[in-house]
């Protein structure tokens, strides 16, 4: 007889510091990776939620980045989970809730921290769309004032031309 491995899906919420998340965050999310697949866990998204204050000191530490992660398990192996991140110096706190309601769509969301690279990169766009018009405003007008003076310059020739035909012929004509 076959046994039945019912993996629900879970939704997590890591808390590091962020001091060592800004340093070695390539090393938080493996040792966070390792708790989960330590315990059987698929993951099925992992992502920065936001780094901000924490209402009270935990360990010392006054800030805080939350990871946000989507993961199936069986619920038996929670407490392994639990009792890991209890025992890791790089994950401060974790809170685990049931996600079985929640669809792709709500996992893919956007966090607080892509918001704000996208707004970003907006605004990095805006502004380098705007100096690209400003460049081509300069640019315009730089060869406008070219094009003036080459008229003016010939408007000039052609005015001591005329000047120079006038004396020619008062000269003849004398």
């Amino acid at each position: 007889m076959k046994t039945v491995v019912n993996r629900k899906l879970y939704e997590a919420m890591f808390l590091v510091d962020s001091a060592e998340a800004s340093a070695d965050w390539d090393g938080v999310n493996s040792a966070i990776k390792k708790i989960l697949e330590r315990a059987g866990a698929e993951i099925v998204s992992m992502r920065k939620w936001d780094e901000l204050r924490l209402a009270y000191e935990i360990d010392g530490k006054a800030r805080g980045t939350y990871i946000l992660c989507y993961f199936r398990a069986e619920g038996e192996k929670l407490r392994d989970i639990e009792r890991d991140v209890q025992l890791s110096e790089r994950i401060m706190r974790v809170l685990i809730l049931c996600a079985e309601h929640m669809s792709l769509e709500d996992i893919e969301k956007e966090t607080p921290v892509t918001l704000v690279e996208k707004q970003k990169q907006k605004a990095v766009q805006a502004a380098t769309e705007r100096a690209e018009a400003e460049q081509e405003a300069a640019k315009a007008k730089s060869e406008q004032m070219e094009r003036e003076k080459l008229e003016d310059s010939k408007e000039n020739e052609q005015k001591e031309e005329k000047k120079d035909e006038e004396e020619a012929d008062r000269e003849t004509s004398s």
